[in-house]
């Protein structure tokens, strides 16, 4: 059987997203961000002599979303979403009582006999 490369896979359970996927969106994030930092350094760059405070906003820009970028990326991954238990507990059985003490004899595999101990005096 052939694999698809183009079809559409469905997720049916709540389990995580695949390591793979995981990393791929994170870095992502991560060159958007510094694309963002690296057009605001450049508006800075541009604007000072123009507009002196759009110029200090894009160069605090390229100084935060450094750091703000790194924290992103290195957050891990997603939270698991609420799972049901992996461990499903037995139905509880109920309790059998408590065996008599003492009392007749039940009747044996023979009809009408009762099972009896041994005597231990019996052989001496």
């Amino acid at each position: 059987m052939r694999k698809q490369s183009g079809a559409e896979v469905f997720r049916i359970t709540g389990a995580r997203q695949g390591l793979a996927d995981d990393v791929r969106g994170r870095q992502r994030r991560y060159v958007i961000s510094m694309s963002v930092r690296t057009l605001s350094v450049v508006a800075a760059a541009v604007l000072w002599n123009v507009e002196r405070y759009v110029a200090i906003v894009g160069l605090a820009l390229g100084v935060l979303l450094p750091y703000v970028a790194v924290v992103i990326a290195n957050a891990g991954r997603e939270n698991t979403p609420s799972l049901p238990p992996t461990f499903v507990q037995a139905p509880t059985l109920p309790e059998l009582g408590a065996a008599p003490l003492a009392g007749p004899a039940e009747p044996g595999p023979e009809a009408g006999q009762g099972f009896r101990t041994p005597d231990p005096n019996a052989g001496s």
